[in-house]
C-alpha cells in the first residue's frame, strides 16, 4: 500500500504536520511519499491521498486549492483525508470548517477533514500578516498538538489496513 501525503505550508509547520501523519501511517507498515503540492502530477498509483493546508484568512493555501482542483477525479477513486492548520482554538467546532472546506470535503467524497491549531512565531510573519493575525486575535507560539495529529495519522492508517487490498 501506498499513500501520498501533500501540505501547502507557508512557514514550514503545516508540514511538520504532514510529517507527523506520514510517520504515523509509515509505523503502520504503509509506504507514504511526502510531496509538496505544486509537485504533485498525478495521484494515479496510490491506495489513498491526505492533502492538508495552512489556513490563511479562512482559506487554504493556492497550491493546496490548486492540487485539489487539479485531480479532483482522481481523488474521487481512492480514500482521501483532508487537514487544515490554523489559528482556530477549537478545532472539534463545526464553525472553524469554512464552506469551501465543506465544500471541497463533499465533492471529493473525502473520508474526513480535520483542523489542528497552528503555529505562530512573530519572527517569520510579515508586517502584514502580524496586523491580519492581530486582528484575528491569533495566538503566538506553537499551538499544534502533535499527538493529536499522530492520532488521526494512527486512525487513517487503521481504517486502510483493515480494508482489502486497492487497485490504483
Amino acid at each position: 500500500m501506498r499513500v501520498l501525503v501533500s501540505a501547502a505550508s507557508k512557514h514550514g509547520s503545516t508540514r511538520e504536520i504532514a510529517a507527523v501523519v506520514a510517520q504515523a501511517l509509515e509505523s503502520a507498515g504503509i509506504a507514504c511519499d511526502v510531496v509538496e503540492p505544486a509537485d504533485v502530477a498525478t495521484a494515479t498509483g496510490y491506495d489513498a491521498v491526505v492533502v492538508g493546508s495552512a489556513v490563511y484568512i479562512g482559506q487554504w493555501l493556492p497550491d493546496a486549492r490548486d492540487l485539489v482542483d487539479r485531480l479532483a477525479e482522481q481523488l474521487r477513486e481512492v480514500p482521501v483525508w483532508l487537514f487544515s492548520s490554523g489559528l482556530a482554538d477549537q478545532p472539534s467546532k463545526r464553525g472553524n470548517s469554512a464552506p469551501a472546506t465543506t465544500a471541497r470535503v463533499e465533492s471529493l467524497g473525502a473520508r474526513g477533514h480535520r483542523h489542528f491549531p497552528g503555529k505562530l512565531d512573530v519572527l517569520q510573519l510579515s508586517l502584514a500578516e502580524r496586523a491580519t493575525i492581530l486582528a484575528a486575535r491569533g495566538k503566538y507560539g506553537d499551538n499544534r498538538d502533535m499527538d493529536a495529529v499522530r492520532a488521526w495519522g494512527e486512525g487513517i492508517a487503521a481504517e486502510l489496513v483493515a480494508e482489502p487490498a486497492r487497485t490504483a
